[in-house]
């Protein structure tokens, strides 16, 4: 099973991935993840990466779809993947079926995870970690037992990312509604589009998606 994740940055798409790796075996490919651990392992593939990376430019289209036609070829993705963050535009979703079309494969569902725009700047502004351990929190939904006092390592320092603020969280919701959104068209065409309430809690999120991938 073959399996998009679409939604705006911080909508749970990581997190719903994550679970159904560990319950169905099927692997959470993050092209984020796939293009840091590439560039890493010092292949030649990935030493284009860093290179473009380096110059501050876009990593070019056929060179992602070149980078997940490499991992979906190994043997933990034979009983299928999960793409997280890919694709996010029509051209990449068109030039990812052309591959999968030759090596016999497809896409069986896509999952929008859809989500009020109001309430993800909330979501996101509000949310902060611990600078130790990583542990997440958020000023409303999620505050340590203690205040100020990490549950799981007992620091009391915590950072926020500097683009967790309202300004660049709007702007990058603008960008997914103007970029991929159109996808959506695109996979509901196919018969492939379902939707999920991605502002429910995590738990009824997950079940929303164990109804459609079974």
């Amino acid at each position: 099973m073959n399996v998009i994740l679409v939604g705006p940055p911080g909508a749970g798409k990581g997190t719903q991935a994550q679970r159904f790796q560990e319950t169905h075996s099927i692997i959470q490919l993050s092209t984020g993840d796939m293009l840091r651990e590439e560039v890493a392992s010092g292949s030649e593939l990935g030493k284009q990466f860093k290179e473009v990376m380096d110059s501050g430019t876009l990593v070019p289209d056929d060179m992602i779809i070149s980078m997940i036609s490499s991992r979906i070829g190994k043997d933990d993705c034979k009983i299928g993947f999960i793409l997280d963050g890919f694709p996010r535009t029509t051209p990449q979703a068109k030039a990812l079926d052309q591959m999968l079309g030759e090596k016999e494969l497809k896409i069986d569902h896509v999952i929008e995870m859809k989500v009020d725009d109001d309430a993800m700047v909330k979501r996101i502004t509000g949310r902060y970690t611990c600078a130790q351990c990583g542990a997440g929190y958020h000023d409303e939904f999620q505050q340590p037992e203690r205040e100020g006092v990490c549950d799981h390592c007992e620091s009391k320092e915590f950072t926020r990312r500097d683009d967790d603020n309202p300004e660049t969280v709007r702007s990058r919701l603008q960008a997914y509604h103007d970029q991929t959104a159109p996808i959506l068209g695109y996979y509901n065409k196919k018969g492939v589009m379902e939707t999920v309430d991605g502002m429910a809690a995590i738990d009824d999120v997950t079940e929303q998606m164990n109804a459609i991938l079974g």
